[in-house]
């Protein structure tokens, strides 16, 4: 008896470690990953400070992010110019950030997060690019055009593709998550080795400098965006966006855009999850 239970404890021990690091784990509800690659290579910083260059991967639990917004910065090797979005990490998820540099319109990158949904059975995928109305292919089968919204997609490994004209073709690699919603931003370059017919055609030159300025919103922790009557967290909220979406830019001020809504009155939105297109 005295050689079993010395046989077992070690096993035992190992177990109630096992299940301990196990719960720790799932105590740690305010922390997600974070992974960046860039071509070059370039300097990361977060919140303007310096914490790697890339390939970066904060990916470890002494390494995890908090639960929050950050505003990440690419400062790449060479001449090109530094590259800032704002990112958001979700609980106990991976947020990838990929960025390639190029001269004259022509980087390319993505944000990749994931979010939970209510219900832990379905699947989703939200497809948001700059520029929008892109088509969009999902295992080489086309399935719209963005901003676009995929519900009932299937827990794998997928291929997902863009396209517009003017711009370079845009793979990326997916992999869903049962009870998730993945939420992909998609930056498209422009594709040099096609001529620009606007630079030619006098009337088309003439149709885009009045071309109207919009922001789209992008994917937020509650999935949509208060509309607020003033600039202030404490005014007034008028209405709700959804991510995906497009709207008139008015005017803007530090941290704040003025956006037209659907029913031509005007309000405030948090620039932390739009972007100007």
């Amino acid at each position: 008896m005295k050689k079993i239970l010395s046989f077992l404890a070690p096993l035992l021990i190992a177990v109630v470690i096992f299940f301990g690091i196990l719960f720790f784990l799932d105590r740690q509800s305010g922390k997600g990953a974070l992974q960046v690659t860039s071509s070059p290579k370039s300097r990361v910083y977060l919140e303007n400070k310096l914490v790697g260059t890339t390939p970066f991967c904060a990916c470890d639990l002494a390494q995890m992010l908090a639960v929050g917004d950050y505003t990440i910065k690419l400062v790449p090797d060479g001449s090109f110019r530094p590259y800032e979005i704002k990112i958001t990490i979700n609980k106990s998820t991976l947020t990838a950030v990929d960025r390639a540099f190029a001269d004259n319109g022509e980087s390319d990158g993505s944000i990749i997060s994931l979010s939970p949904l209510e219900n832990k059975k379905d699947v989703e995928v939200m497809i948001i690019s700059l520029p929008d109305k892109a088509n969009v292919f999902l295992d080489s089968n086309p399935v719209g055009v963005t901003p676009l919204l995929l519900k009932q997609v299937s827990e794998s490994d997928h291929d997902l593709r863009l396209t517009r004209d003017g711009y370079k073709d845009k793979s990326i690699r997916i992999k869903t998550a049962l009870g998730f919603r993945l939420s992909s931003l998609i930056f498209l370059g422009v594709n040099a080795d096609l001529s620009n017919p606007l630079v030619a055609s006098p009337t088309a030159t003439l149709s885009s400098s009045v071309t109207v300025s919009k922001v789209l919103i992008l994917d937020t922790p509650t999935g949509f965006l208060r509309v607020r009557e003033n600039s202030s967290i404490n005014s007034a909220e008028i209405g709700q966006i959804k991510p995906g979406e497009s709207y008139e830019l008015i005017s803007e001020k530090v941290g704040w855009f003025e956006i037209k809504l659907t029913d031509e009155k005007t309000g405030w939105i948090s620039a932390q999850y739009a972007i100007k297109q």
